[in-house]
């Protein structure tokens, strides 16, 4: 139950809403921000937004928006899958022959001659069987972002009404594929005085405390190297120039890059996963589980489909079970914060 290979995203379609043709041209952070202030804005400066209730500032990870009950049931439900005659492919004596003569031949001290001659009298299966489930989805969380203001345009409430988060419709990538996208909500965007520096594009230095000076590293602020001995590095002031601000006693701000403006929006977060369940029902082959990665087998089941029946009437009982609890498994662990895309067994 192997997948050889990508499967196309046939009969997926988006929900109806404003398209983001190009999500590579969406504003973005440039540099990292100082470490000395918190790089989320403040409550205050956030405004409110219908549909963003709740919407948290920075930290990264956001708020997870689960899919709306139009999308989670688009779907059918889980029916049991018709009847199918299964056939289990079985080994030949000719192969199974074949197998030992190869086997005697890869050993030096080996003779082939038994594998030969051998008379079999009793040649039973025991088939291990691989259940493989791969279900790809998409979530979505919101945020609140900052960028520095440079004079781009800036999409506020007043050329439309923001969209809800799963009306935001984007190009999915190819399924089965991880896959990550951060896109500016439309009409969200508002230009803010930056928080960091009072909207003064600079910021007092913390090192010398705004006055352009610290205390000389040789003297260590005494004026003199020894008793009477005035030191050469700060003329016996005591005082050096700030490397940190170059004696100007205060730095360009970090967060708004010297212009005092921020672009404040909400960020969505679009992540596409593909979460996968294995099983393994041997039936006493004596192979340890982690050898079954590093060989190849015979499918004797695939299905794909948004929702892939449960399997149901398999030779070996395990497989329905392992079936059966990785689908359920996957719709109540995934559909909290997900929607289930495709699935491929």
């Amino acid at each position: 139950m192997d997948k050889q290979a990508l499967l196309s995203n046939a009969g997926y379609q988006q929900p109806d809403g404003p398209m983001i043709p190009d999500p590579s041209t969406a504003a973005s952070s440039e540099d990292p921000q100082d470490e000395e202030f918190p790089s989320a804005p403040p409550a205050d400066m956030l405004d409110d937004v219908v549909g963003y209730e709740g919407t948290i500032a920075g930290g990264g990870e956001g708020r997870f928006v689960p899919p709306p009950a139009s999308i989670a049931e688009e779907a059918r439900n889980d029916v049991p899958h018709p009847q199918r005659a299964w056939s289990i492919p079985s080994i030949t004596e000719e192969t199974a022959r074949e197998a030992f003569i190869q086997f005697a031949s890869s050993k030096c001290c080996y003779s082939s001659s038994p594998a030969k001659e051998m008379d079999f009298r009793d040649l039973r299966p025991y088939n291990t069987y691989r259940y493989r489930l791969e279900s790809f989805t998409e979530s979505r969380s919101t945020e609140w972002t900052t960028v520095p203001y440079k004079g781009q345009f800036v999409d506020g409430s007043a050329y439309g009404v923001p969209p809800l988060p799963w009306n935001i419709i984007v190009k999915m990538p190819p399924v089965f594929q991880d896959h990550t996208m951060n896109i500016p909500v439309p009409h969200t965007s508002s230009m803010k005085g930056c928080h960091a520096c009072m909207a003064m594009g600079r910021r007092a230095c913390t090192k010398c405390t705004a006055t352009g000076k610290v205390k000389c590293w040789v003297c260590h602020g005494r004026g003199f190297r020894f008793t009477d001995d005035r030191c050469n590095h700060c003329n016996g002031i005591g005082l050096q120039c700030c490397d940190s601000c170059a004696g100007c006693g205060t730095k360009p701000c970090g967060m708004c890059k010297q212009s005092g403006q921020l672009l404040v929006y909400i960020q969505l977060t679009i992540k596409w996963k593909n979460y996968i369940s294995e099983q393994v029902a041997d039936q006493q082959s004596g192979l340890p589980v982690d050898c079954y990665s590093k060989v190849t087998g015979q499918n004797v089941c695939t299905d794909e489909q948004v929702r892939v029946y449960p399997i149901i009437g398999f030779p070996d009982s395990q497989v329905d079970q392992a079936s059966q609890r990785a689908i359920q498994e996957h719709q109540v662990q995934l559909a909290s914060t997900s929607r289930i895309i495709q699935q491929f067994l």
